[in-house]
């Protein structure tokens, strides 16, 4: 089991770390994966010595739910199959660690829940010590048109293209609403699809023409003929969201998640701090 254990352990940080199967690993890559991977397996096999891990169980619901969002990253059966074989392991063995794995988790989940209760004046207390964490800025609800600029198509030259965007310009002068229309019609942007929806956005995020302009329009407003590195643009300001303070009600419920979650950290890394590092050496036992 330790070898399978760390095997998995190795294939899990390689992906999470650099996006790769350990057997891709440059030899930088695959000492620092080792590495990891042994200082984790140290760590779970603490956990599960110690007296909490006597009776926590993985329901087997849990253990396929878990075994199946790993195996949706494959497009094929074969594919994952494979991988594994790649990686010194096969499906039993797999579930085995993963089981390891989800084990741990319940056990640490079991000694977080010792954490002190988060009440109603931690709550207050922290939504008036911490108030820039709960203003928001002002965001523009957007759309906009783009035709592009590109000397190689006869149909996207600076001229052409110039004309084309003044020539819708001049029909949304006479009727705003249709910007959707034209933008499902005539934009070249990925958005046209969406009618042009940017979606609602602060400060900073365009390029400094559109979000000056975008940022100087009143709701409703298409503003003139903007160019950028992409092209030419119009940009409709649907609506204002102006800064604005989350009230306490409001904050109250993302408050107390991150309360809660700060004290069950802090309870578990307590927790293993206590533990004996009395390990056996890898290779031995699980």
């Amino acid at each position: 089991m330790p070898e399978t254990a760390l095997a998995y352990l190795e294939l899990k940080t390689a992906q999470s770390l650099f996006g790769k199967s350990p057997t891709e690993l440059a030899e930088d890559e695959r000492q620092r994966v080792r590495a990891l991977a042994d200082r984790q397996y140290g760590l779970e096999a603490r956990v599960l010595r110690a007296p909490e891990a006597g009776d926590a169980m993985v329901p087997a619901a849990s253990l396929q739910a878990a075994f199946e969002e790993i195996r949706k990253r494959y497009a094929e059966e074969d594919e994952f199959i494979a991988d594994l074989a790649r990686n010194g392991l096969d499906q039993a063995a797999f579930n085995a660690a993963l089981e390891r794995e989800l084990r741990v988790e319940a056990i640490l989940e079991k000694v977080g829940a010792r954490a002190p209760q988060v009440s109603e004046i931690d709550v207050e207390l922290y939504y008036h010590y911490h108030p820039d964490q709960f203003r928001r800025p002002e965001t523009r609800l957007a759309r906009h048109i783009l035709v592009t600029i590109n000397p190689t198509l006869p149909d996207n030259t600076e001229v052409v293209a110039r004309s084309r965007i003044e020539a819708i310009a001049a029909r949304l002068e006479k009727s705003p609403r249709r910007f959707e229309e034209q933008a499902l019609k005539h934009s070249e942007c990925p958005t046209a699809l969406q009618g042009g929806r940017l979606g609602d956005i602060p400060r900073g995020q365009l390029y400094p023409e559109l979000d000056a302009a975008l940022f100087s329009l009143t709701a409703g407003r298409i503003s003139a003929v903007l160019e950028s590195p992409l092209g030419y643009h119009l940009v409709l300001c649907e609506a204002i969201t102006p800064e604005r303070v989350l009230s306490l009600n409001q904050a109250r419920g993302p408050i107390r998640a991150r309360l809660e979650k700060n004290r069950k950290r802090i309870c578990q890394q307590a927790w293993l701090k206590q533990l004996q590092p009395t390990l056996p050496q890898t290779g031995q036992q699980n």
